[in-house]
């Protein structure tokens, strides 16, 4: 163990706020009480209540019953549960360098704790009985999805290998726990290592809430009175969009997109080439020609040929687009007398001035109107008109950070429903980007619990007193992960495995996604998009100006993500060995599909946490597309029914999709919301590509 924790002194159990009752509001967690020598005891008494929980459940002498095993199963380890969700949210949100070394020493220990419990031969032998006579068993639909769902889950980690590629597969699981951690603090290190300080002359084209988040960020950092730039996307955007410093911008963006190579202590190059080893080596182990083919059984789309079709079918008129646009860019740059071709990190700019052209908008017009409090009412609004939801916001919560927010949600009839946390701002001890996470989930088994739901995003924060105002991809942002915590807040099941967003990959997107297209609205925008000195609301012209512009630069966007979903897929389906230069690997795909080498890959490799901090999306970066063709055609219910609040499509979405999370087939659930499978040229139509696409 490192240095920095064999300093730490294990505090007795009696006085160990993690194992103990807590005696807070909803029993939520005491964050000022926890430090973090207070979680390697914990994960200790956890990890040893649970292995005493499941060699009872593998040795009980009663003949193997729903009850004594797949119940037995869903009752133990609550502690590790608990532990684990408030140690993973600090090190995500609210980081420090003791987490972080405790991080690396959990994410081992974890491993080796799952390994032989995943692996146990005696537990399978007894879940895959219960299988086999599952006809037998007079088990309810929940009962069966969930059977279904642990025999697959431990058939997937290699409960039936023989002893030798068990023993293998236990070390493969261990030292990609240890990779996943290495290259997600490899990540923050870049991040929090950069800054760029903004003098005065560095300031041309930056709006003034720009400049004030820029000096929140400076005072964040000890660095009062400056202002500076940071690595975090919502920075990094509108930068690259309005600053008039071509040579600043080719800095930002050059920095942006080097995170994690960079040849230093966070160079990740070594790290990825290492994972897909293992992967496909595990993949192996298990009958599977490559790793996608083994991730992709367990998921809606089934095989990576089904993958790459959907993404092939969109590739085509994006990049179409794209070039299209770019031709106009660069006229644009000649226009301007720019002599030089339009680079990356040009794009934005020059786009931002031709949408300014053709649609008569850009963000810094709607920007002001934006703020952040008036964009979550607006959320919380909607839930409260499609699902009778109510929110109250709480002070007497402990939390992570000051900035954290706290509110009491209580359904129609005003009982309480869950708890929501919202933790909007950037900052220099949280990770980068914007997730959907839970302290508890809900479920019923013995009793009903409530669901502790956060939201974290890293938007800029105001300076001075003045608000946070977002731009139109930050709102959107926020429904987005509000529509995840919707679906973990709405959920209403009885096991806690299939609780919220317990669903396929390619699934848990749709819930998010859908929610996304209330923040566009016009009814809703009316009454929350509300100027943040005046008040005054959002004025009729640049409403209209703004829906017009929202397919502008749909190109550009779809080519990064779909180039990104590519690079992942080819990644886990070519040999591990064709990616032992990733550097070389991502030149030569990106040449294969034709990238515009004006457009960069929305994730490059060495910063593509999705994929490579663990394996939850690896493989599965499609899926924000695959749910993204249900969720445009999902909407579309709503605009059938010429309400987008209309009453009885809003309960089919509660029932079908919001509340059941993993309790159905999710194309079952799909088909009983929409009546229908999805029509996949709803996504081109919501990008305004099939024009395109049909001219293509």
């Amino acid at each position: 163990m490192s240095e920095t924790l064999e300093t730490l002194v294990p505090p007795p159990a009696s006085v160990n706020p993690l194992l103990k009752a807590w005696q807070t509001p909803f029993e939520t967690p005491p964050f000022a009480e926890i430090a973090p020598e207070h979680f390697l005891p914990a994960f200790e008494q956890a990890f040893a209540d649970h292995t005493a929980e499941i060699t009872a459940i593998t040795y009980d002498p009663s003949v193997p019953d729903f009850a004594n095993t797949v119940t037995a199963l869903e009752r133990a380890g609550k502690l590790l549960s608990k532990v684990s969700a408030v140690f993973y949210d600090l090190v995500s949100a609210h980081s420090n360098p003791a987490l972080l070394e405790i991080d690396k020493e959990v994410s081992l220990r974890m491993a080796r704790h799952w390994n032989p419990i995943m692996m146990n031969a005696v537990l399978f032998g007894r879940i895959a009985m219960l299988h086999d006579n599952r006809a037998m068993l007079e088990l309810s639909p929940e009962q069966n999805r969930l059977l279904e769902r642990t025999y697959t889950r431990f058939h997937r980690a290699g409960a039936g290998l023989d002893e030798a590629a068990k023993s293998r597969m236990a070390e493969i699981n261990e030292r990609l726990a240890h990779l996943g951690t290495a290259f997600s603090h490899h990540l923050l290190g870049d991040e929090q290592d950069w800054f760029l300080e903004l003098g005065e002359a560095d300031r041309d084209g930056l709006s003034d809430s720009f400049i004030a988040a820029a000096k929140a960020a400076a005072s964040e950092r000890g660095m009062a009175g400056k202002a500076i730039m940071t690595l975090s996307r919502s920075f990094v955007e509108p930068f690259l969009k309005t600053s008039t410093r071509r040579d600043l911008r080719e800095k930002v963006f050059k920095a942006f997109t080097a995170r994690g190579d960079n040849n230093n202590d966070n160079d990740n190059n070594a790290v990825i080439v290492e994972i897909l080893s293992l992967r496909e080596e595990s993949a192996k182990l298990l009958g599977f020609s490559t790793f996608a083919a083994y991730r992709l059984e367990d998921s809606m789309a089934k095989t990576p040929e089904a993958v790459r079709g959907l993404l092939e079918r969109v590739w085509k008129p994006a990049r179409a687009r794209a070039l299209a646009d770019r031709d106009a860019l660069q006229a644009l740059v000649a226009e301007e007398g720019g002599n030089f071709a339009l680079a990356p990190w040009d794009w934005r700019y020059y786009a931002e001035k031709l949408r300014q052209r053709r649609a008569n908008f850009d963000d810094a017009a709607i920007k002001p109107y934006l703020v952040l409090d008036h964009m979550i009412d607006a959320a919380f609004d909607c839930a409260h008109r499609l699902f009778g939801l109510s929110f109250s916001e709480r002070k007497d919560i402990p939390v992570w950070h000051p900035d954290v927010r706290v509110w009491e949600v209580t359904d129609s009839t005003g009982q309480h429903k869950a708890l929501f946390y919202g933790d909007y701002f950037a900052r220099a001890s949280k990770r980068s980007g914007a997730w959907m996470t839970s302290l508890r989930d809900q479920q019923k088994l013995d009793g009903a619990v409530a669901p502790q739901i956060i939201n974290v995003c890293n938007f800029s924060k105001g300076a001075d007193g003045e608000p946070s105002l977002l731009s139109p991809d930050d709102a959107r942002t926020l429904f987005h992960e509000f529509g995840h915590g919707l679906h973990g807040m709405l959920s209403d099941v009885t096991y806690p495995s299939l609780s919220g967003t317990s669903v396929f990959t390619d699934f848990v997107e749709l819930p998010s996604q859908l929610y996304e297209h209330w923040q566009e609205q016009p009814q809703v925008l009316r009454q929350f998009a509300r100027h943040y000195q005046t008040g005054e609301p959002l004025p009729d012209d640049l409403l209209k100006r703004f829906i017009a512009a929202r397919k502008f630069n749909q190109g550009f966007a779809t080519v990064e993500f779909v180039s990104s979903a590519l690079i992942d897929l080819e990644f886990h389906t070519q040999p591990a060995s064709a990616s032992r230069d990733v550097r070389a690997f991502e030149r030569n795909e990106l040449e294969k599909i034709g990238m515009p080498a004006e457009i960069s890959l929305r994730h490059r490799p060495q910063q593509f946490g999705h994929i490579f901090s663990g394996d939850h999306y690896a493989a599965g970066y499609y899926s924000y597309m695959w749910s993204e063709v249900m969720d445009a055609d999902a909407f579309g219910a709503f605009e059938e029914a010429g309400n987008i609040f209309d009453p009885a499509v809003a309960k089919r979405l509660h029932d079908d999709i919001y509340s059941s999370g993993g309790s159905r087939d999710p194309e079952d659930a799909y088909v009983a919301f929409r009546g229908r499978e999805p029509e996949p040229d709803a996504l081109l139509r919501r990008r305004g590509l099939l024009e395109t696409s049909e001219a293509a």
